[in-house]
């Protein structure tokens, strides 16, 4: 990894604490840290509510909680809220959040009269409870950012996906947008590979399902790379990966940051005919979503690198720019 055990200045007033929803990963970030993960008993009644104690003292300490919020997404944000109050209520001098994968992130907005704008409630309920700092990675929409009055440090793996695609060697690239909303993430993993940019031109009949009806750009002949924030049900990708092979491309690798994989995906993705699946950790797969054609890049080492600066009191923008 690189530097960040040596940049943890101090131990005495850090704690680094795990949600239930992705421990090995929190495990992979306090090892880059040199540090043992507080011991807490999160468990549940037996009627189902949500039982959270934390065993250390944290009394005056910085403490920073790692816990996505994916599926079961409910469970998984009301274990956060608990821990977080129970750090509160134990004296805690600083509570930050790290959430690799924010839940509700989708629900960014009314699409109709009458609905909730979730992503903005679940910054609300952060909030009162006593979170002071987020940090996240790849928010479906960077505006959530603005729902928070507190300090937000969203994270890009762009730099990760394109070094591993660099180290495949491969020319004539074109890094392709799913919809017109993944247009600036395309163009940024395209301005760092050096390669052309094209768009699916997406029309979705129904939340649950979308077509993809078009190619905006040059793709034939070349190799796309379909990037994308996350991997939920799957059709979306499925009906870009079909549009950009009636189109002649010579090969497929769809990328995402977060592989929420709600089933039937797993089955969608095993059929699709795409050439590799380029997914992160901030969402733990679990045995039976894998499968030969994905491969798993770790963000522990940015999550560490940003904690370590965050408590030591220095810079962390430099972690949120896109190098060649």
């Amino acid at each position: 990894m690189g530097d960040s055990k040596a940049n943890l200045q101090s131990q005495k007033s850090f704690v680094l604490i795990s949600g239930t929803s992705n421990r090995p990963l929190a495990e992979s970030i306090a090892r880059h840290l040199g540090v043992q993960l507080c011991a807490a008993e999160i468990d549940r009644f037996p009627n189902g509510e949500t039982r959270v104690e934390i065993l250390e003292s944290v009394r005056g300490k910085d403490v920073y909680v790692v816990q996505s919020t994916c599926p079961p997404v409910n469970d998984n944000i009301m274990e956060l809220l608990l821990i977080i109050d129970a750090l509160r209520r134990s004296s805690a001098s600083t509570i930050t959040a790290v959430v690799p994968y924010f839940g509700y992130s989708k629900q960014d907005k009314k699409k109709t009269g009458r609905e909730p704008i979730s992503a903005k409630v679940v910054a609300d309920l952060l909030a009162v409870v006593g979170v002071q700092r987020l940090v996240t990675m790849d928010l479906h929409v960077p505006q959530i950012e603005g729902f928070f009055n507190i300090p937000v440090d969203n994270l890009s793996p762009l730099n990760l996906i394109a070094d591993y695609i660099r180290k495949k060697g491969m020319n004539d690239l074109v890094i392709v947008a799913p919809d017109a909303g993944g247009v600036k993430r395309a163009r940024n993993l395209a301005n760092l590979l050096d390669a052309r940019l094209a768009i699916i031109d997406k029309y979705r009949k129904h939340f649950k399902e979308a077509d993809a009806m078009n190619v905006v750009g040059k793709v034939k002949d070349l190799n796309a790379v379909i990037i994308d924030d996350f991997i939920d049900t799957g059709s979306s990708i499925v009906e870009a990966v079909k549009a950009l092979r009636n189109h002649e491309v010579k090969s497929i690798i769809v990328a995402c940051t977060h592989p929420i994989h709600t089933e039937p995906a797993t089955q969608r993705l095993k059929e699709s005919d795409c050439d590799e699946i380029i997914v992160t950790d901030t969402i733990q797969l679990g045995a039976g979503k894998m499968f030969d054609r994905i491969k798993v890049l770790s963000v522990d080492d940015m999550l560490a690198r940003t904690i370590a600066h965050i408590h030591n009191r220095e810079p962390v923008a430099y972690l949120f720019h896109q190098h060649k």
